[in-house]
């Protein structure tokens, strides 16, 4: 088969990464509409940990775009009548303030730990019971809208309101909001029988194997399984080719924006950065589960994103954003689409 430059350099980065892990790596990239995936079979599933995230905060921009729910909504509003959200000063946590770690939570739901800490599967006991009551008593780090304080339990809980308020599940919500729309079939928090023997063998950083996690009532902040096709597609609705409805949320996130500090800003779902050595702007999640790392960022100004997913807890993030950068700087023009993604 034919390759481009593009796919040699995809390929040369699933080589390097698969060199120094046991499990699987699949490496994804897109220019200007065209794709490349090297590694292992792009089908492989892998558990994609916090680009979750970017699944949860694009679905309360469907929903807000339809006006189900409003950006400045008050949490309060999606909660059961006998809990109150917590507040401090005179703001309360509002939705956007979940979808973009502004909201003073603290990074994981109290009564979760330790019970999850010393867990091989932490997440699974976390049950809505667990992160309603732990909600009650909740004391908030900072005022609601003013600091960022990267939070699971802000993005889980997001997740968990939203599938209440719209009378369903979390997996279903994401279905029915992203998945089907991008036809991304290969995107769930539960596995059918089919997918489950898709997917990878999870291992630790050292190469031991890691058993799966599962997220409960906290699928919101990490419960996804994917695969490298799957998120291109999403990239590629991030860089212009997103259904009209799907097209304005994504636009409402872009536009929706609090300084983290001089180099860094968060957006509901992604964080906006330059790529390093460069001054080129790009918006990335990443993510991380017992046995499995993950890398979403693209480069609107360039059209361009990549994707890699590996079933190594072992960061793939330098390795991934230095691939984007020598994307952009390389250019390209028209070439072969591989195979695989055709």
């Amino acid at each position: 088969m034919t390759t481009s430059p593009l796919d040699d350099l995809a390929g040369r980065t699933a080589e390097r990464l698969g060199a120094r892990q046991r499990g699987d790596v699949v490496v994804g990239a897109l220019i200007d509409g065209h794709f490349a995936v090297r590694g292992a079979d792009p089908r492989t599933q892998f558990e994609i940990g916090s680009v979750t995230k970017t699944f949860t905060a694009l679905a309360l921009a469907q929903l807000a775009v339809r006006g189900v729910v409003g950006l400045d909504q008050p949490l309060s509003e999606l909660l059961p009548r006998d809990i109150t959200a917590p507040q401090r000063g005179d703001e309360v946590i509002r939705l956007r303030h979940l979808a973009s770690h502004t909201s003073g939570l603290p990074r994981l739901p109290k009564g979760l730990l330790p019970r999850g800490l010393f867990r091989s599967d932490p997440y699974a006991g976390c049950t809505g019971e667990l992160l309603m009551d732990g909600l009650r008593r909740t004391r908030l780090r900072s005022v609601p809208g003013t600091r960022f304080h990267y939070s699971n339990l802000g993005a889980g809980l997001l997740g968990f309101v939203l599938a209440r308020h719209t009378g369903t599940d979390y997996d279903t919500l994401v279905q029915t909001e992203i998945c089907r729309p991008l036809g991304m079939t290969d995107t769930r928090v539960v596995l059918d029988p089919r997918g489950a023997a898709r997917l990878a063998a999870g291992h630790s950083r050292t190469g031991r194997p890691r058993p799966p996690w599962h997220l409960a009532a906290l699928a919101g902040a990490g419960g996804l399984h994917s695969t490298v096709p799957d998120l291109l597609k999403l990239a590629r609705a991030h860089l212009g080719s997103a259904p009209e409805e799907l097209a304005e949320a994504i636009a409402l996130n872009r536009t929706t924006a609090h300084r983290i500090n001089a180099r860094a800003s968060i957006h509901p779902g992604w964080i906006a950065a330059n790529l390093p050595r460069s001054q080129h702007p790009v918006m990335f999640h990443t993510g991380g589960t017992g046995g499995y790392r993950s890398l979403l960022a693209i480069a609107p100004d360039h059209g361009a994103a990549v994707v890699i997913l590996s079933a190594t807890n072992r960061s793939v993030d330098r390795p991934g954003l230095d691939l984007l950068k020598q994307i952009i700087d390389t250019g390209f023009g028209p070439g072969p689409v591989p195979a695989a993604v055709a």
